[in-house]
């Protein structure tokens, strides 16, 4: 991620996805209250604890996420904040507690495109991308004596059942995790503690205060919110730019086909491999609004599925005419690679 261009489509990115920001009050009555959820170790061990974050929706992970990165950050440690919650999985290096109303500052985050709404949509490829983030982060923390003493935070989201159950503890594997918080669900406490290794303590916590259930509406705007607030920022400072790219400059990718009996497949081909295939996309009309990621892959030859990417365009307007369509992007032309690949999220710049 490093480099002027890559920093300049990036560091406005916004990981949190809080409907509604916790006061500092609030998180300090929270620590008193649940002792567990301090580290039992000071600032100078050599101890890393990886801390997972489940339960189910609307119980309040990424308050709790916020209030651990705070108390470390406080304690002058580094922790990396690794967010597996869907649109994106991603991590970033948190240097500094996270302020009341802007949230975390996000200087060049790790971001790997995901692209769906929920890891049920495309659960083979939500897999791999945690393995993948997971082994980054542990690469990062070998480089780092800092980072390595610091600590990992894991924001989950909120499918606990079947498949999602399965998903965390995927997650729990590929972090090899020391610390699993359950937040409002005894029944997914009592399943994690008879799935997971005696090594691993799993604490149960009650929902966080303050925190009110968000109807499918809410959320979506909420989603729309964050898109706004990495083009424009919190409060309107930022201001992106405008401008055209040729069909012939870039190459625009979708990961996954559609799902298809065995029996439809090549020969040797596994219905998985399906999932993580790179599916070119014609520029046509379709595209119109939708939310690009801008791959750091140079080629598709490259492993682009697990490559990180470096930010994001919106596509204003398609003029198939002329062969070109209109990106909103965060950094003057041009892109700094030029494979795309698109989300199913989509975004109308009507404010």
């Amino acid at each position: 991620m490093s480099g002027t261009t890559a920093g300049a489509l990036t560091q406005h990115y916004t990981l949190n996805t809080m409907a509604e920001d916790q006061a500092r009050a609030g998180e300090e009555y929270k620590l008193e209250r649940n002792s567990e959820l301090r580290f039992e170790v000071d600032s100078k061990s050599s101890v890393q604890l990886e801390v997972l974050v489940v339960g189910p929706t609307d119980v309040g992970k990424s308050t709790v996420c916020r209030l651990l990165i705070n108390y470390a950050v406080r304690m002058g440690r580094s922790p990396v904040l690794a967010d597996l919650d869907v649109g994106q999985v991603c991590a970033l290096v948190m240097e500094r507690a996270a302020d009341v109303e802007e949230g975390y500052m996000q200087t060049a985050p790790l971001v790997f495109h995901f692209g769906h709404k929920s890891p049920a949509d495309n659960i083979t490829l939500f897999n791999i991308l945690t393995s993948r983030l997971a082994e980054v982060i542990n690469v990062r923390s070998e480089q780092s004596h800092r980072v390595n003493t610091s600590g990992v935070i894991i924001n989950t989201g909120g499918w606990v059942r079947g498949t999602g159950y399965d998903a965390i503890k995927h997650g729990a594997g590929a972090f090899e995790v020391d610390v699993i918080l359950v937040l409002d669900q005894e029944r997914l406490y009592n399943q994690l503690k008879s799935d997971m290794p005696d090594f691993v303590k799993i604490v149960l916590l009650p929902k966080s205060g303050g925190v009110v259930e968000r109807s499918q509406h809410a959320r979506a705007e909420a989603r729309d919110s964050r898109i706004r607030e990495y083009f424009y920022g919190i409060r309107n400072t930022l201001f992106p730019h405008t401008f055209d790219v040729k069909f012939s400059d870039v190459k625009i990718f979708k990961i996954g086909a559609p799902s298809l009996p065995e029996s439809c497949l090549p020969l040797g081909m596994k219905a998985q491999d399906n999932k993580t295939k790179l599916i070119p996309v014609l520029p046509t009309m379709t595209l119109l609004h939708h939310v690009l990621s801008v791959s750091a892959a140079n080629s598709p030859e490259q492993n682009v599925v697990e490559t990180n990417v470096l930010g994001f365009v919106i596509v204003t307007d398609m003029d198939m005419e002329r062969s070109q369509m209109t990106v909103l992007a965060p950094s003057p032309r041009p892109l700094p690679k030029s494979i795309l690949l698109v989300m199913d999220i989509q975004f109308m710049d009507i404010k």
